[in-house]
């Protein structure tokens, strides 16, 4: 299944991606998607309707494909060939920061650059949504408790990450900065989730190709890595690094946003998004 929330900020409807394209409306079902939804129990009730039953509607504005997100954590440089743009070395373990919850968006919301920004970067990754409670949970398990997937663009000032202080966090969690969806894809319909194309683009220009398939831990070590130090609940999301290309690593000049660039990124099965990129303005955040 791929599910959606969609409509105005504040009176976003769920919904559902039929084999078509087309979007059903589940608000007479459900008044949210929430993390209850993305229990087993609640997708198993979701994957027995008969979707011909269901109203075809238009598709208003995307908002995150589901509500009640605890915590969005993130992997950085799970892939060696990023690590080794990033001039770093590949890590022994998977390296764990956060982005703000705030910071999670609508897949083609305004990404808005904070005040003073000089060094926004984009990255596309694999984001897994968690859908049962996970503590000290077994590698060859690990994929049991997550409820789907989707695509996320961690937005990244890297002079804040990198240049001020060892916190990631400063570069990661700004408003705006991880666009997420379009969709939440379920499992059952992603299969092999380490065999999936990525890329992204920059004002039509390709900066990040990559799969999946060459991520230095899987989404099931991630997972697994993660229980052992805090309780994933559903509704949590985690967002798995990204491929090289970024930014930072082109040589000899970095490449970095300024207002008016668009990014567009997307993986395979998982959907495409689009964002603007604005200079500070509270009201494109709050919009």
């Amino acid at each position: 299944m791929k599910l959606l929330r969609h409509g105005p900020k504040g009176a976003e409807k769920p919904g559902l991606l039929d084999n078509e394209g087309h979007v059903r409306d589940l608000s007479a079902l459900i008044a949210d998607i929430t993390p209850e939804t993305l229990s087993p129990a609640g997708l198993a009730a979701l994957r027995g309707l008969d979707l011909a039953t269901l109203p075809v509607v238009p598709q208003g504005r995307l908002a995150v494909p589901w509500r009640g997100m605890g915590k969005f954590i993130a992997i950085g440089l799970n892939y060696a060939d990023h690590a080794a743009e990033s001039n770093m070395p590949i890590p022994k373990e998977p390296i764990v920061f956060t982005k703000t919850v705030d910071s999670a968006v609508g897949c083609n919301h305004p990404v808005v650059l904070p005040q003073g920004s000089k060094k926004a970067d984009w990255e596309v990754e694999l984001g897994i949504v968690i859908g049962s409670r996970a503590r000290y949970v077994s590698e060859d398990d690990a994929l049991n408790f997550v409820a789907g997937y989707c695509v996320v663009n961690d937005v990244s000032e890297r002079e804040y990450q990198l240049e001020r202080g060892s916190q990631w966090d400063k570069g990661k969690g700004c408003d705006t900065f991880g666009p997420t969806g379009p969709w939440l894809v379920t499992t059952d319909e992603v299969g092999d989730v380490q065999n999936l194309a990525m890329w992204l683009d920059v004002n039509g220009k390709r900066f990040q190709t990559g799969n999946t398939k060459t991520m230095i831990f899987s989404a099931a070590q991630i997972v697994a890595h993660l229980s052992c130090f805090m309780t994933l609940n559903p509704g949590d999301l985690i967002t798995t690094g990204t491929p090289p290309g970024v930014g930072m690593g082109i040589k000899p000049n970095p490449v970095f946003l300024k207002p008016g660039d668009v990014m567009t990124l997307g993986i395979e099965k998982l959907g495409d998004q689009r964002q603007t990129v604005h200079a500070w303005d509270p009201a494109l955040i709050d919009g």
